[in-house]
């Protein structure tokens, strides 16, 4: 099997945008999920469809009331139509901690996108956000003492989002 180093280079500069997107929503970091979208980009989420832009003004403005958030890419399917336009589906579980310290909410589902690549850069063109179930687990502390670690709200200031700090 002959292997393409730039399909393999497009492949993880996508996957690398999708990352952005789910980094920069659990952060709270607008402009990183901005540069996941290209500006023109829609995104529908259900409630909210309309700019990738705007949806990521709207997030950064509403997921203030959890604690923490983490959203897991798990499987991640690419389809080239052309070397400057992929499909792709991503399966996530986002984990949502309540600032009260009650059940966390976890959240199922799947990211249908299209991308497109400009200029070698690719971006998501546009996202529907497919809801497969929903689900709570009650908090319980672990077993130990985890008074000496961070927790993720103490490393989530708006905005600031260095890797390995």
């Amino acid at each position: 099997m002959r292997v393409d180093p730039q399909l393999l280079a497009d492949r993880e500069a996508i996957r690398e945008a999708a990352f952005r997107y789910s980094r920069g929503v659990d952060r709270l970091d607008a402009d990183l999920m901005k540069s996941a979208y290209w500006p023109e980009a829609t995104d529908d989420h259900g409630r909210f469809v309309g700019s990738g832009w705007e949806f990521s003004d709207r997030v950064v403005g509403t997921h203030d009331r959890w604690s923490a958030s983490m959203h897991c890419n798990v499987n991640h399917s690419i389809e080239f139509d052309d070397p400057a336009h992929a499909r792709g589906e991503i399966y996530n579980i986002t984990y949502l901690l309540p600032r009260d310290g009650g059940a966390w909410s976890v959240w199922l589902g799947r990211y249908l996108d299209r991308y497109e690549c400009r200029d070698g850069e690719w971006r998501i063109i546009h996202r529907i956000c497919v809801h497969e179930g929903t689900t709570t687990i009650e908090g319980a502390p672990m077993a130990g003492d985890m008074s000496n670690f961070r927790t993720g709200e103490a490393d989530r200031p708006r905005g600031q989002t260095p890797l390995g700090t």
